[in-house]
């Protein structure tokens, strides 16, 4: 057993949030790297969730420019291989967005693995690698990678359907930890 118990910045936001809102779920760290970052269980430990954390720096810029640059309140880039989704041992990544001025709380996207691949490839076809732009609004979250200036101005003025795009129900989503009988 080689010692692993160094938490990235997502995994200590992540985890933090957890024992503070779920008080009655046990955070277990695993010893050995197999893609899963946290198990999570009930009590009793005879329900349990696995959670693959992931973090992006905020990639927003620091001064608005647009009505929609201005709307956002966290925003986030990464790359994932679509072997990599597929694969997935954890039943949820927890995707975590801090704002880059720090007026907001983190922002917590979880989805499960299979479901996030199954809106990417909705919306950028089959690839080997997806982008994603997670983007956050006082109303919305959305994946962004695509959308042009007519696309994000239209969005603005509420004239925009997210389709595929829409990650809001994920979005601050605990539904997981819940059904652990929480």
């Amino acid at each position: 057993m080689k010692p692993i118990f160094t938490l990235h910045a997502g995994e200590f936001v992540f985890g933090e949030h957890v024992e503070q809102r779920f008080r009655d779920v046990d955070l277990w760290v695993p010893t050995k790297d197999t893609g899963i970052d946290f198990l999570l269980s009930d009590k009793a430990n005879r329900s349990t969730v696995s959670v693959q954390v992931i973090m992006s720096r905020d990639y927003q810029p620091p001064h608005a420019s647009t009505k929609f640059e201005d709307s956002l309140q966290a925003a986030g880039w990464f790359v994932f291989s679509r072997k990599a989704l597929e694969s997935s041992r954890a039943d949820i990544w927890s995707i975590v967005l801090i704002s880059h001025q720090r007026k907001s709380q983190p922002v917590f996207v979880n989805i499960a693995p299979t479901e996030l691949l199954r809106k990417l490839v909705a919306i950028h076809g089959q690839q080997k690698n997806y982008h994603l732009y997670p983007w956050v609004t006082a109303e919305a979250c959305l994946e962004g990678r695509g959308m042009n200036k007519s696309d994000k101005s239209r969005f603005v003025a509420g004239q925009f359907d997210l389709g595929e795009r829409d990650l809001t129900q994920y979005w601050d989503n605990w539904s997981f930890i819940e059904e652990l009988g929480m």
